[in-house]
């Protein structure tokens, strides 16, 4: 089933972001449903991308599986099924999960490969992304030396992330926790990056959020190396100087800048063939990242 907003009526709602909404499963978990809504420019657009939930669901517990090791993350195994009425099991099948409740980090931990989006808007404006001061002469889609650090400031919905320094970071949470969020992010990156290039897959950027629990042990959340929190490009169409296509919602964005829109909500109404192509990108990303290897 396609599911632009879920209704469950059995769990207190939480709150609803631009893809997911949130219901407390007793005071220590949520439930997290990933619906098929898309959002571009931070405007959450009217038509949904049939099936994007459940790809988004699937990528984020797949990544959570294969990076365990690296730090705890909010996972808990629980059915989603089990947690709301035989009548709403519709709306959680196969685009939900159940986690730990977790205090947020209010800072986006963004990981950069590859010169692309803001970091090659800073970098042409300053020769430096957050902060971190880059070689002269990269080209846009430029491979970096190593993997950077690159934080955001995260908005509220409909409002644009803000890039951010490390310094920032630190001023906000303290240096340890700082530390150990820039630490952790890039190892996660640069372990997925490794895997994703075995599968012809390269992961340019990606963001992740973390959390902390009741002992204020650090732990990973929200989604993980998805296509909307990510930017992935087929392998063998990267080439330095130009925007590399993605597996991600460039369709929309490419047909929206086509439009007399002003980038703001409501946002024109979009046409079958854009989401279709869409929704094949997403699924294309999921079969190649967990397809077994021959």
């Amino acid at each position: 089933m396609t599911l632009l907003e879920s209704s469950i009526k059995s769990l207190p709602l939480v709150a609803r972001g631009k893809v997911r909404d949130m219901y407390a499963v007793g005071e220590d978990l949520l439930l997290i449903v990933a619906t098929d809504r898309i959002s571009a420019f931070d405007v959450v657009l009217q038509d949904p991308v049939a099936g994007k939930g459940a790809v988004l669901t699937a990528l984020t517990g797949f990544w959570l599986n294969r990076l365990a090791h690296v730090v705890p993350n909010h996972a808990t195994g629980i059915d989603p099924e089990s947690v709301v009425t035989p009548a709403e099991r519709d709306q959680v099948r196969e685009r939900a999960m159940v986690v730990k409740r977790l205090e947020p980090i209010l800072v986006e931990a963004v990981a950069r490969g590859y010169l692309i989006g803001s970091g090659w808007s800073d970098y042409q404006a300053s020769g430096a992304v957050c902060g971190v001061k880059l070689a002269p002469g990269l080209q846009q889609a430029s491979r970096l030396p190593t993997p950077i650090f690159t934080p955001a400031a995260k908005a509220e919905v409909g409002q644009h992330d803000e890039n951010v320094d490390f310094e920032y970071v630190v001023r906000t949470i303290g240096e340890p926790l700082a530390q150990k969020i820039r630490d952790v992010t890039l190892q996660l990156y640069q372990e997925a990056a490794q895997y994703a290039a075995t599968k012809g897959i390269i992961i340019a950027d990606t963001k992740f959020e973390f959390g902390l629990d009741r002992e204020g042990q650090l732990h990973l959340m929200d989604e993980v190396l998805t296509p909307d929190s990510s930017r992935f490009w087929p392998a063998d169409q990267w080439r330095e100087g130009i925007s590399p296509p993605s597996y991600d919602k460039q369709f929309v964005r490419d047909w929206l800048e086509t439009q007399d829109w002003d980038k703001t909500a409501p946002a024109p109404r979009l046409p079958p063939d854009v989401l279709a192509a869409t929704g094949a990108k997403y699924r294309e990303a999921l079969e190649r990242l967990t397809a077994a290897s021959a």
